[in-house]
């Protein structure tokens, strides 16, 4: 499967000349690539000298790019969702209903990159995804989007099997089906199963980010602001368990501060792009995929500690509660779960510290 690469900053550090400067990098060695682009402005025809269309585009030798169309992806998608329907249902009822005239809601356009994403991810047409998003919190609740569907799924099912309507209504549940639909569904199925389509394609994203086929790179300037934009979505990305490789300091040398304020990541000084010729800023960029990630989350057994890397963040950002098995982090206005070990189930935390960029966890 391919890799997937994303930058994130302040608006106006460089991005998507970054992206793209990456993407024609990658190509020039070697391997096949994809730029994704969510914006649809003619910013991204300009910068790369030639109009993307909403379907893969050849740019160059190993070289193409595609912008994000979200009118054009819902169409694709729901006649994805009537053809189901269609499988499922005898007297199918959103025949009537067409593609070319749903609007855009928010959050959809997302949820919409996420599938493409993930379509050309499984598809092994590329080795590297280079995706141009929004570059803050919007692209990082996007991609954590498998893990926290997942976890509400998982949640609300044993919830939904506990329930006495569920109880009630399970000895109808099998008859009413084969009668209404052209299979055999019981209560079960329907509060259990794991084992179905949407279940297991969000488990294969969540595995996605925890064995490092997608992360990151911050984009920053000198300027304060986008130096705090860029610590504070360092911190937010390992909420979604994405892995930050390094940081691109564009617009000057980096300076030491900068070096310091993110260690242990690897700073790079890239040369500004003069909107003619991209070889010195392709050149100035480090092996943009073969990198060493800091580990979001590590759990140490022996000591019965979680170590929870959530660098940019202070101590007042962050709050830990725990439910059952399960403890939830909130920080980078962003909620995570961590399952405790099957061994530690049933135990509670004892203690917690943050020191240093890690929110180190006891649990007794």
């Amino acid at each position: 499967m391919s890799l997937i690469v994303t930058f994130l900053g302040k608006g106006g550090t460089g991005r998507t000349i970054s992206a793209i400067a990456t993407a024609k990098k990658l190509a020039t060695e070697g391997k096949k690539v994809l730029l994704l682009a969510q914006d649809s402005s003619p910013a991204l025809g300009m910068a790369l000298g030639v109009t993307p269309t909403a379907e893969p585009q050849e740019i160059d030798v190993n070289f193409a790019a595609m912008q994000l169309n979200s009118a054009v992806l819902l169409e694709n998608s729901w006649e994805q969702v009537k053809q189901l329907e269609a499988q499922y249902l005898r007297s199918p009822i959103l025949k009537q209903v067409y593609g070319q005239e749903l609007g855009i809601l928010p959050g959809m356009d997302r949820a919409l990159a996420l599938n493409t994403i993930r379509e050309y991810y499984q598809s092994d047409r590329y080795d590297v995804i280079v995706y141009d998003g929004t570059g803050g919190i919007d692209t990082l609740r996007m991609l954590g989007m498998p893990e926290i569907l997942s976890w509400y799924f998982r949640r609300f099912r044993g919830i939904f099997a506990e329930s006495d309507i569920v109880k009630t209504l399970s000895p109808f549940v099998q008859p009413i089906t084969s009668a209404v639909l052209n299979t055999s569904w019981t209560a079960n199925d329907i509060s259990g199963n794991t084992n179905n389509p949407a279940t297991q394609m969000l488990e294969e994203g969540t595995a996605a980010l925890s064995k490092g086929n997608v992360f990151a790179y911050l984009v920053t300037t000198p300027d304060p602001a986008a130096i705090a934009t860029a610590k504070y979505l360092w911190g937010s990305a390992q909420q979604v368990n994405l892995g930050v490789a390094g940081i691109l300091v564009t617009q000057a040398e980096a300076i030491d501060s900068i070096t310091t304020e993110f260690a242990p990541l690897k700073v790079i000084s890239v040369p500004k792009y003069d909107g003619a010729n991209w070889q010195p800023l392709i050149d100035g960029l480090p092996a943009m995929v073969d990198v060493d990630i800091p580990q979001a989350t590590e759990f140490v057994i022996s000591e019965r500690k979680i170590r929870v890397f959530l660098p940019g963040l202070d101590k007042k950002d962050v709050k830990l509660t725990q439910y059952g098995p399960e403890i939830t982090i909130e920080a980078g206005d962003q909620r995570r779960n961590i399952t405790l070990p099957p061994a530690w189930r049933g135990s509670s935390v004892t203690g917690a510290k943050f020191a240093n960029g890690y929110l180190e966890v006891t649990v007794g």
